[in-house]
């Protein structure tokens, strides 16, 4: 009998720590009571108890926890129903009111979130709503904060997952879609045929300048070139005239050094056109200035005559 009372004090004990001691896993939280009433939290780690008086309530995880909100069908202010599908991410920071403040956060937060969805929604536009998913998610965050506030949850973050429009809109959209496609492409083919004439013109524009400049210059080096030998013509033909002046000069210089005078020049060109006579071209033209020159021949002529007869 000793024995067998020793081995229910045994068991009696085991189960009493038992029951006394608990492991909390690290990012939660349990909600102890004792007798009934809050007491305390447990926290990670080893936690001891008192078996029957104290309870532990419920345990809650601290991490970031995700709430997916069923599709809700809400109508636009055109009177357009859109189906809205949403996720929620959220945090428990107050156990306690998390416990005691709702008696499922969880399935209050998804009913804040579709309530506040139908209002925001409503206020707004099928293509405000297709756009603004950015300010619908901003907008349910913010009312889930006040309301969730009080019950030790904070909203991280609320997204739009997808937003669909009535299959009959979705068309209507689909073919607005193509029309704007088709009129961008024609938009843009229009501007690559403008920019196309207006370069090729430019390039026209550039190829006649640079002809007609071309063309000036050649006309300009064939003028300068025009100009140069005309120069050099009137510079040669000034040397031959000098040329001839000078030889001129020294024949009448040496004629003049011969002695011979003005007459018997005279005299002597009448001879040799005596000779020039005798040719086959007998018949010769003398200007009359050359007639007065004979006329003073003649008298020469005589002169000498009378000489010979004295």
């Amino acid at each position: 009998m000793g024995i067998i009372i020793v081995i229910i004090l045994l068991v009696l004990v085991v189960v009493f720590i038992a029951l006394s001691i608990k492991i909390v896993p690290q990012q939660r939280n349990g909600v102890v009571e004792r007798l009934g009433k809050f007491h305390r939290l447990l926290k990670p780690g080893v936690n001891i108890l008192i078996p029957i008086i104290d309870h532990v309530r419920t345990y809650h995880d601290l991490r970031i926890q995700q709430a997916n909100v069923p599709p809700q069908t809400v109508i636009t202010k055109d009177n357009v129903q859109v189906k809205i599908d949403t996720i929620i991410f959220y945090q428990v920071t107050g156990p306690e009111q998390a416990t005691y403040g709702i008696s499922d956060y969880v399935y209050g937060v998804r009913n804040i979130s579709t309530a506040t969805m139908r209002q925001i929604i409503g206020k707004m536009e099928l293509d405000e709503t297709l756009s603004g998913r950015e300010k619908i998610s901003s907008d349910i965050r913010i009312a889930l904060d006040e309301a969730t506030e009080k019950w030790g949850v904070r909203i991280e973050r609320v997204e739009v997952i997808d937003i669909q429009p009535p299959i009959d809109i979705q068309d209507a959209m689909d073919k607005q879609m193509k029309a704007e496609r088709s009129k961008r492409a024609m938009v843009l083919d229009a501007e690559a045929a403008k920019q196309d004439m207006i370069l090729r013109a430019e390039g026209d524009k550039q190829s006649k300048i640079l002809k007609a400049e071309g063309d000036k210059e050649a006309r300009i080096r064939q003028a300068e070139g025009l100009r140069h030998a005309k120069e050099l013509e009137a510079q040669g033909e000034a040397k031959a005239i000098q040329a001839i002046a000078e030889a001129e000069k020294n024949r009448i210089e040496l004629i003049r050094s011969a002695g011979l005078d003005e007459h018997i020049l005279t005299y002597r060109s009448l001879e040799a056109l005596s000779e020039i006579s005798k040719g086959p071209a007998n018949k010769i033209f003398i200007p009359t200035r050359a007639v007065e020159t004979l006329g003073s021949i003649g008298a020469i002529g005589e002169m000498l005559k009378a000489g010979k007869s004295e």
